[in-house]
């Protein structure tokens, strides 16, 4: 008897058909994976499924009975939980706190904390989430907050658990981690619904594979049955180049010289201590390390969202180093950010509005403070079919794009600028194969056409297609540097994460053997 079947589902938003008679089964103890392109329709269905939004037909069935799911409270008691992709935890509050929101355990309205701490505790060593339940959020890893949502979710008595985009924020030792977390649920028999479009995430986990397009399902295979190549034409609907194929880099003129640059983190600790390094026009430069070892800052620091402590910033042999984001995007420097609801975009602002921030003072968008709404919407449109994406119309809020979308229209925006540097953090993150594919394409067009990208990824199959240069950061220091076909995973993972030491501490070693062979 399946756990949860949905039948004929159909969800309608103005102008789009979102969900069009969808149907598909959850057994007990399986882990179904539900693929497809941003915008497929994968999210919205599963948030019918939790609660989140009203179908327009269609049937949900739990344990064979035919169920109305009208709220998340509903969901939670029918033993349904889901993981969002963009978490749903109070940062101030601890580990503890946040598990038991809502139903915390007690008397006559007092909570009763020393209970709660206990079930946390039972729980997350029953499933093997180690976490510190007197933690606070804020101060917790983005894996660690991820571990909470699912403990949350299994405190809630859920035997449905749906992960949306699990790994669309993590690095990738904490996927890893995440997956065999969600093998350990599976194994205790929970059943697991993992939306996701990254292929070879699909082929790793799943027990079968059920792919949407354009609001349907299009077909159902298990890994054993397919391979990503298969995966990638049934979602896409067409044939998808997977490898990135580039020419040798040929390095113009300096476009960006970092010298010696020092930047404190919000603690006022020094997270970048002493980097150097240039990125020529007509070449693309990754930074590649472990989330946390100083890139954040880094970036923030070369697009002027972050003021350095020392050291020097060059862009075309102008100084940039005190330069605010406005003045560095006059000076042409364009930031596909790596948290895109925080820095990319104004989730309130319709797409047009978003697809021209940073420039909308200028023109031909704006003269002496007047905007021109003919030449906003113009590049509005031009922009939303350049680049896919999936709207009804320039009209739509910011907010109620899926995530995939959102991260197109800050791509969009951000390249479309025609920088001199483009300064790229995570950019195909929470994209699928397609858009990914398209989103190379751009990055390299700007290569081609003689611009400087800073790469930052999480991705190190995107580092090393795509970088011509790889620079690993470690404790805010660049300790190796690869040219492009010097490295693979396994080397980028071992310097990383601290392997071989840093370069410092190899100079030092160097200068303490001198010494000693001198003095000998």
């Amino acid at each position: 008897m399946p756990v949860l079947e949905l039948r004929e589902i159909t969800k309608v938003f103005p102008g789009v058909v979102a969900n069009d008679r969808v149907s598909l089964v959850l057994e007990r103890g399986e882990i179904v994976a539900l693929l497809g392109e941003n915008g497929a329709g994968k999210s919205t269905l599963m948030n019918v499924v939790y609660g989140l939004l009203s179908s327009d037909g269609g049937q949900v069935l739990v344990d064979d009975k035919p169920v109305k799911i009208k709220s998340p409270r509903q969901a939670i008691d029918l033993g349904i939980g889901m993981v969002h992709q963009h978490f749903m935890l109070v940062e101030p509050l601890t580990v503890t706190e946040n598990i038991v929101l809502g139903r915390e355990p007690g008397r006559f309205g007092v909570i009763d904390f020393t209970t709660a701490h206990k079930k946390v505790q039972e729980i997350a060593t029953r499933y093997g989430l180690k976490v510190d339940p007197d933690a606070r959020i804020m101060d917790l890893s983005v894996g660690m907050q991820q571990r909470v949502e699912i403990l949350k979710a299994l405190y809630q008595g859920a035997r449905v658990l749906i992960l949306d985009e699990p790994t669309a924020v993590l690095t990738p030792q904490e996927a890893k981690e995440l997956f065999s977390v969600v093998r350990s649920l599976v194994d205790e028999g929970l059943s697991v619904v993992f939306i996701t479009h990254k292929l070879e995430e699909v082929m790793s986990v799943s027990d079968r594979i059920i792919v949407m397009r354009d609001g349907r399902v299009v077909g159902e295979t298990k890994p054993s049955e397919t391979d990503d190549v298969g995966l990638a034409r049934m979602m896409v609907g067409r044939d998808v180049v997977l490898s990135v194929e580039k020419g040798p880099s040929e390095c113009a003129a300096e476009v960006l010289e970092v010298t010696d640059l020092h930047v404190k983190d919000d603690r006022g600790l020094e997270a970048v201590r002493g980097v150097s390094f240039t990125v020529c026009g007509g070449e693309i430069v990754a930074l590649a390390g472990v989330s946390g070892n100083g890139q954040s800052e880094l970036i923030e620091a070369i697009v002027g969202l972050r003021r350095p402590v020392g050291g020097r910033l060059m862009l075309k042999g102008v100084d940039i180093t005190h330069a605010s984001a406005r003045v560095s995007i006059e000076a042409g420097v364009s930031h596909i950010p790596e948290d895109r609801h925080r820095r990319g975009l104004v989730l309130e602002f319709d797409l047009a509005e978003n697809l021209i921030l940073g420039d909308h003072r200028m023109p031909p968008y704006a003269t002496r403070g007047i905007m021109h709404p003919s030449a906003v919407t113009a590049t509005a449109e031009k922009r939303i079919a350049d680049y896919d994406i999936r709207t009804p119309s320039w009209h739509v809020l910011a907010s109620n794009l899926s995530g995939g979308n959102q991260q197109k229209v800050v791509v969009a925006r951000e390249i479309g600028r025609n920088p001199e540097l483009l300064v790229a953090a995570q950019p195909t993150r929470g994209l699928d194969v397609g858009a990914i594919e398209f989103v190379h394409r751009q990055i390299l067009k700007e290569r081609e056409s003689g611009k400087a990208v800073l790469l930052v990824s999480l991705e190190l199959e995107e580092v090393l297609s795509l970088a011509d240069r790889i620079l690993v950061i470690y404790e805010g220091r660049i300790v190796r540097e690869f040219t492009a076909g010097e490295a693979d995973e396994e080397t980028l993972g071992y310097f990383m994460t601290g392997g071989g030491g840093t370069k410092l501490e190899d100079e030092g070693r160097t200068e303490h053997a001198e010494m000693a062979e001198g003095d000998a």
